[in-house]
């Protein structure tokens, strides 16, 4: 009997030092782990390559919006369109940035032209989801700056402040159209 209990003492013993070995690996495992991960905030920070993409992470997916995604980037509004939404994103092409008026862009990037660039990126887009089936022509749409803009409708095709809806992505977060011209908010 007394060997009995020294065998079981020594088998809990052995139990426990293993469990606190194993329990301290973990630990400094999670520890080095956390360590590792770069410090970021807001929804960009979040990696999901599994669900369906934001609006931000379509532009990011398409070669025809790096200046769009550049400009969302220098605004500070890649958290903001990355949260739950909904949205409608008029997303213009790097060919309809290349219509501006050369130097413009590169203007509106530096920092000191941060508000200008919001307010022009903010006026192509809208909270919620506006599928093209159901604007009207004349209808108008206020926009995240504040201002409106006036859809028309011709033979079944919606133009927004007369630039044509050349294509439709829909996104976790909303919709994206994409635009064959930058949208110019009204001078006030």
């Amino acid at each position: 009997m007394k060997s009995t209990l020294i065998k079981s003492l020594a088998v809990a013993f052995t139990t426990s030092v293993l469990f606190v070995a194993c329990q301290s690996n973990q630990t400094e495992s999670a520890a080095s782990s956390i360590a590792d991960v770069p410090e970021q905030s807001g929804q960009s920070a979040v990696k999901d390559d599994a669900s369906a993409k934001n609006v931000v992470q379509v532009a990011v997916g398409s070669t025809d919006h790096s200046t769009l995604v550049t400009a969302v980037t220098a605004a500070e509004l890649v958290d903001a369109l990355s949260n739950a939404g909904p949205f409608t994103v008029f997303a213009p092409t790097n060919a309809a940035f290349a219509k501006l008026p050369e130097g413009t862009v590169d203007g509106l990037l530096k920092p000191e032209k941060k508000d200008a660039l919001q307010n022009i990126l903010q006026y192509h887009v809208a909270v919620g989801v506006y599928q093209l089936e159901n604007l009207t022509d004349g209808q108008k749409l206020g926009m995240v700056n504040g201002d409106n803009v006036t859809f028309a409708v011709k033979d079944g095709k919606v133009t927004i402040n007369g630039t044509a809806i050349v294509g439709t992505v829909k996104a976790s977060n909303g919709v994206v159209y994409v635009i064959d011209n930058v949208l110019l908010p009204p001078t006030k």
